[in-house]
């Protein structure tokens, strides 16, 4: 099973090149936490005894929320999430994160300053797998 867990190149093209200049963004997060953390080559992150990986995804959670406000964005809606009402019943997410940014130039910016990158590694720590939906607003139908 393939794991989605970074950007790739040509998706981040896209995104910029696609939400660039179309005002606020709602990054939806889809999480599956591994069973332990996974610190192996995050020496200067691990902490001093064995974490799960929800603990880690804390971690890192209240290590980027600094920066995160900094850039005004903000923390919408954090979640566990459960078994899917409509949709496949193989296919399950721990938690959903809902992050609302001004831009995808504030987006950019948090995503590569050094204080999110120094603790960006509990993430990678954290996860088995993930999604990240980058949405706008439909304002003239609400």
């Amino acid at each position: 099973m393939k794991e989605y867990l970074e950007a790739t190149r040509d998706s981040g093209k896209q995104f910029y090149q696609s939400f660039n200049g179309k005002g606020e963004i709602v990054m939806l997060n889809l999480l599956k936490f591994k069973e332990k953390a996974d610190y192996k080559t995050l020496a200067h992150l691990r902490p001093g005894q064995e974490i799960s990986g929800e603990e880690a995804y804390q971690l890192y959670l209240d290590s980027t929320l600094p920066q995160l406000q900094e850039a005004g964005s903000e923390i919408l809606y954090f979640g566990k999430g459960r078994d899917f009402l409509i949709g496949p019943e193989t296919e399950k997410w721990d938690a959903i994160l809902l992050v609302k940014h001004e831009s995808v130039k504030t987006f950019m910016e948090f995503a590569q300053s050094e204080g999110y990158l120094k603790s960006a590694g509990h993430r990678t720590a954290a996860l088995e797998d993930s999604r990240l939906l980058p949405t706008t607003e439909i304002k003239e139908y609400l």
